[in-house]
């Protein structure tokens, strides 16, 4: 047994990557983020934050400023497209709260992306690294970047996203499955609403083949959100399809005879982006020795239960517990032990999420929400 400190390499610096290492940190481990890109882009994004997201945010200290700036729902709210019938009005504020011990929020996701950030050392992220080869031996891990550096590591954290390079070096070369579906998003000033408030709930209107889902981001409310789901081709699809520029007219068109005040909503929209909604099979394995996946490198999902982020933050508390204490000769142990806590959740969230039926009716989400990344008992 070895008392020198874990080298931990993190491949990706989304919300999963930055999570993992502020959880990490937490526990006492330093890590290393590498990430592809010079500099992130505040795409017109909100996300919402469940019960069991936000356990993890409070462990790194986050709760109170995230109170502080995004909207606290009263309900999930579902209507019908055209009449606006309510068909389930989900309570959310302060019932969940107490419910499930924690609150439920609503904010632009590129706040909290900067607010995790601000939990790891700027130092300990490196831009400009796009992993181009990764190998290991009974020892270490060695991963090679574009620019010509190696490093080397203990452990090796795939959080690189749906297109991950680190499972691509797992599992083979694979395509995630488009859904036959895209999304269209944008956050805008509630001000060019002109007047016309949104409910204080986070309110699906569903329609036969097609749904739009409208919230405030900010505790202010003046920032709305929306985003939807429909069938659409996809020619423009490509790789890097995450922020494509939508068309407001086709995106009117699609959402034409939907209540007014959807059509309204869309109608003061100044611009949109669109990205395809991919999904994949739950995975036969997220480890190899002292390599992992996490988050949407291993089980991307479609939006329609908001846990995509919040499950890669679950994934960050549980591969942080798993690692603590660990020396370099007990990691693939520990990884395995993530894996076989993580995999089958992971894989009933997103099998329910291709549903789409999550909150339509009378819904029990205490298996969801309730779910407790620092608590959930772990399996030898």
């Amino acid at each position: 047994m070895s008392d020198q400190p874990l080298t931990v390499a993190i491949v990706g610096a989304g919300i999963g990557g930055l999570a993992a290492a502020a959880c990490l940190r937490r526990c006492g481990i330093d890590a290393t983020i590498y990430e592809q890109s010079s500099r992130f882009t505040r795409v017109g994004a909100g996300i919402q934050m469940s019960p069991n997201a936000m356990r993890v945010l409070r462990a790194i200290g986050l709760e109170e400023y995230l109170r502080r700036i995004a909207f606290t729902p009263t309900s999930f709210l579902n209507r019908e497209w055209n009449t606006g019938t309510v068909t389930n009005d989900h309570p959310l504020g302060a019932e969940a709260e107490e419910r499930f011990g924690a609150p439920y929020l609503l904010m632009h996701r590129a706040d909290l992306h900067e607010a995790i950030a601000s939990t790891v050392p700027a130092q300990a992220v490196l831009r400009n690294r796009k992993l181009i080869g990764l190998e290991q031996d009974a020892h270490r891990a060695t991963l090679r970047f574009e620019d010509g550096s190696t490093v080397n590591a203990d452990v090796v954290i795939g959080a690189d996203g749906v297109h991950s390079v680190v499972r691509e070096w797992m599992l083979g070369a694979e395509s995630p499955r488009w859904t036959g579906r895209v999304a269209y998003r944008a956050t805008f000033p509630a001000a060019l609403l002109g007047g016309m408030g949104i409910e204080p709930a986070c309110t699906k209107w569903w329609g036969p083949d097609r749904h739009i889902v409208m919230y405030y981001t900010t505790a202010a409310r003046d920032e709305v959100y929306f985003v939807t789901s429909q069938p659409e081709p996809v020619e423009w699809m490509t790789r890097e399809s995450w922020s494509a520029t939508g068309d407001l007219r086709v995106l009117r068109e699609a959402f034409a005879g939907f209540h007014p005040k959807v059509e309204r909503f869309l109608a003061a929209c100044p611009q949109v982006n669109k990205w395809v909604l991919l999904e994949r099979d739950p995975l036969p394995k997220w480890c190899e020795g002292r390599v992992t996946l996490l988050g949407d490198a291993c089980h991307p999902m479609t939006p329609y239960m908001a846990q995509g982020a919040a499950t890669s933050l679950e994934d960050a508390a549980v591969l942080s517990r798993c690692l603590e204490g660990v020396d370099a000769d007990g990691i693939p142990q520990a990884l395995r032990r993530f894996e076989a806590h993580r995999q089958p959740r992971t894989a009933e969230v997103q099998l329910s999420s291709h549903t789409n039926t999550w909150m339509q009716r009378r819904t029990d989400p205490a298996w969801v929400y309730g779910y407790d990344a620092w608590t959930a008992p772990l399996d030898a």
